[in-house]
Order: C-alpha cells, then sequence, then structure tokens
C-alpha cells in the first residue's frame, strides 16, 4: 500500500499581492555547509541579494523565526522566505468572479492574465488577484487556462477539497465549451470531431501533431458566419492537451484569430501589448459537484471582439 505524504506545514510567512512565500528543503549532500552557502549555490540570486534578505530577517525557519547564515546546513531543514518580484506589466482587464461559495470560486477571466504564478507572470494572475481581492490566502487552482485564452477558470477554497475537483478534470468528467473566431471555409464540412496525437516538448513554444495513437480529442462546430470572412465556432474537448483547440483549428486550415503560435510563429509579443488578444475563450463549465452533490453549470459572460468589434480588434493602435 502506498503511503501517503504528511500535509505540507502552512507558511509562517503571510502572503504579498497574494503570492506564497518560497519555500526550500535542505536535501542530503546538498551544496553548502551552511544555509547561506547552500541558497547561495541553488538559487539564481545574487549573494549581495541573499545576504540581504539574512540581514533584514527575512530568511525564517518552520516556526518565524529569523534563520541566521551560519546556521549548518541541516537535511531537512526547512527555510521560507520572499523572493524578489520581476517587474510585470500590469493587466488592465479585471477578473469577474461568476460564482463563490464555502467551496468553490468560479471565475471568469481575461485575455493576456495567467490563471496561476510561472516564469515572469506571478503577481499578474488571475489566482494571486483573487487571493488577493476576495481575502482568501489559500486559494487554490484545480485547473489552468493558457494565458492569451479568456473565460472560466475554477478555483477550490478549502485545500482538503482540491484533490475532488482536481479529479473531475483528470477524469474527463467536466464539460467544457469554448467559442473561437477564425476564418470561414465553405469547403470546411462541419461538425466534424478532430482526433489526432499531439505533443509539446519541453522547453519549444508550440505543440505539433505526429504520428501515433490518438490523444487529443476536439468537436468542431460552426455556429455562424458572415460576409467578411469571419465565423464562430463552437469547440468541445474531449481531452486537454497542451494548445489543442489551437492546434486542431490550425490543422483545419481555420487558424484562431490572433493566435502567436499556430499556423507559424510570429515575432514576440512585446510586454504590455494587448492588442490583437486572441479570440478563444473558454465559454461554458459543467459538472457534478463533488463535494456537495450539485449540478453546476457555468457561463462567461465576456464577448469575442474580432467578431463584435472587428476594426477595434484589427487596429494598430
Amino acid at each position: 500500500m502506498r503511503r501517503r505524504r504528511p500535509p505540507t506545514p502552512p507558511p509562517p510567512l503571510p502572503q504579498r499581492d497574494g503570492v506564497d512565500p518560497v519555500r526550500v528543503r535542505l536535501p542530503a549532500g546538498g551544496p553548502g555547509a551552511t544555509v547561506r552557502d547552500h541558497l547561495v549555490s541553488r538559487l539564481a540570486a545574487p549573494p549581495a541579494h541573499i545576504d540581504a534578505l539574512f540581514t533584514a530577517g527575512d530568511i525564517v525557519g518552520a516556526d518565524g523565526r529569523p534563520v541566521p547564515p551560519d546556521t549548518p546546513c541541516t537535511p531537512g531543514l526547512t527555510v521560507w522566505f520572499h523572493r524578489e518580484m520581476p517587474p510585470e506589466p500590469p493587466v488592465p482587464f479585471p477578473v469577474h468572479v461568476v460564482h463563490q461559495d464555502d467551496h468553490i470560486v468560479v471565475a471568469d477571466k481575461p485575455h493576456f492574465l495567467a490563471t496561476t504564478p510561472r516564469g515572469s507572470h506571478v503577481r499578474q494572475t488571475a489566482l494571486a488577484r483573487l487571493r488577493h481581492d476576495l481575502g482568501l490566502p489559500r486559494l487554490t487552482a484545480a485547473h489552468r487556462l493558457d494565458r492569451l485564452t479568456a473565460g472560466l477558470v475554477l478555483f477550490t477554497v478549502r485545500a482538503e477539497e482540491r484533490g475532488a475537483y482536481q479529479t473531475l478534470f483528470r477524469d474527463r468528467r467536466v464539460h467544457k465549451e469554448y467559442e473561437a473566431i477564425a476564418p470561414y471555409d465553405p469547403a470546411l464540412a462541419l461538425p466534424r470531431t478532430v482526433h489526432s496525437r499531439i505533443v509539446k516538448e519541453r522547453g519549444e513554444l508550440t505543440a505539433r501533431e505526429v504520428e501515433g495513437d490518438p490523444n487529443a480529442e476536439t468537436r468542431v462546430e460552426l455556429l455562424t458566419h458572415r460576409e467578411d470572412g469571419l465565423a464562430r465556432y463552437r469547440l468541445t474537448p474531449g481531452t486537454g492537451q497542451t494548445h489543442q483547440l489551437r492546434v486542431h483549428m490550425s490543422a483545419l486550415g481555420v487558424p484562431i484569430l490572433g493566435d502567436p503560435l499556430y499556423p507559424e510563429v510570429t515575432a514576440p509579443v512585446p510586454p504590455g501589448d494587448f492588442r490583437r488578444p486572441l479570440q478563444l475563450l473558454a465559454r461554458e463549465l459543467a459538472f457534478t459537484d463533488p463535494v456537495t452533490g450539485t449540478e453546476r453549470r457555468f457561463t462567461s459572460s465576456r464577448t469575442l471582439e474580432a467578431w463584435t468589434s472587428y476594426d477595434i480588434w484589427a487596429a494598430d493602435e
């Protein structure tokens, strides 16, 4: 029988702007004779910055007390501190709370806002904003939505219930519908269900379709089209591969408007440039709540700008 890991103790430091402190557990045989030496060897931070944290008493143990820099590097010792935040251009769009109760928060996030802290996006994330704005420091995401995609994201309020909601997504017991704006192709027979094998290598910007057993499934339906050559599509994923909807639409010859990666990688978007957002929206989430047994169905109130105001969306300024 597999032994369950003991739960991680709560951080001894409060969050800053909805972001947790960093936790470092010293390993056996790790570099450095002291805690200071180990952190200098392990972290991608200048030694002077680490020394400044020690001087200010900002590196603490599990009891919340400052750890002296010459503390022996004992295996299993845990220290906590707040890392220096990289500068982040503010994403000037609000996160709408669609639903909130004692168990979950359903948010309608805008384009360009990451779901959770990752890489250079830390404070400008839906999770950090909601923790701060709702006063819920232990809020966690049950799944993720691409930074460039807008729409519904499910968050859990209680740490002990997070696994139950994550299991819904793992076992494909959540009905998800997306809306996309893309070119209209009268020769493309729809509706259809697309099956393919998609892989995304670590460090690569894009995913790609390869030979082999399918691991990605998307139902593609045409909702409507108009004379300017644009169409609205309903996309219903049966799986959750990275960039799946974008890859499948591109493979059909109707890439989603505003996509900087498919069918080809364009010039990187400068930080703070919020023009021409990807015209992909997570429109609907539906599931049976694993905690309360309630049938849940949530719908985004957002609209895709290329459909409602194409000239504004396409403008250079």
